[in-house]
């Protein structure tokens, strides 16, 4: 194979990794907005008080009468 050959290739295929790193990246741009929104949209529907009752169950289930 001749230097101008292999020199093509080479560019051909040095081209064709630039697009594929290029198109990951878009792809993994996407990938975490659509979890940073998903995190947001989770969060906001949140109820706190079942949150905080799963995180604590023994916690509000008696109540002390007794003066």
């Amino acid at each position: 194979m001749d230097v101008a050959r292999l020199s093509m290739a080479l560019s051909q295929g040095q081209t064709s990794q630039q697009a594929s790193i290029a198109l990951l990246k878009k792809t993994m741009d996407m990938a975490e907005g659509n979890a940073t929104d998903f995190i947001h949209q989770m969060m906001g529907s949140v109820d706190v008080q079942a949150l905080q009752h799963a995180a604590q169950p023994h916690l509000g289930g008696n109540i002390d009468i007794k003066g």
